[in-house]
């Protein structure tokens, strides 16, 4: 193969290497609920199933304040209610699955989460590194 044939070939491979990733990208992206408001805090609830798992767990980076909800074996729990008290009026949301993003306000905070009829009380203080609340029933 000629070294002009060849560097077309590489470049064809890189593009589509770029193109994979950048659809990768957007595919993740789109798998991520989208955000809803409460008072002062918007948030997204998901996280069921293998892709909006993988995309939502990508997205703890780029929020404040995540918080995961399992069984004390590792199994993911949904249906959480979730109380937020702080900065701000206290805000409460119902936890469709394990995993919450949540843009907030910098400041301290209480999160209780509560599922089957127990309890589960965090204290955290939001401002710089995302945070994340691991919380486990």
């Amino acid at each position: 193969m000629s070294p002009r044939r060849l560097l077309v070939v590489q470049s064809c491979v890189a593009l589509a290497c770029v193109g994979a990733s950048a659809l990768t990208l957007v595919q993740a992206q789109s798998a991520v609920p989208p955000m809803r408001s409460e008072g002062p805090v918007s948030y997204a609830c998901g996280g069921i199933g293998v892709d909006e798992s993988t995309a939502m767990r990508a997205a703890m980076k780029s929020h404040p304040l995540s918080l995961l909800f399992a069984r004390a074996d590792g199994a993911y729990v949904a249906d959480v209610s979730v109380t937020l008290t702080g900065a701000g009026a206290p805000v409460q949301l119902r936890a469709g699955g394990p995993v919450c993003l949540l843009n907030l306000p910098a400041g301290q905070y209480t999160v209780e989460a509560v599922t089957d009829g127990m309890s589960k009380r965090q204290a955290v203080t939001v401002g710089g590194a995302p945070k994340t609340l691991d919380f486990r029933f």
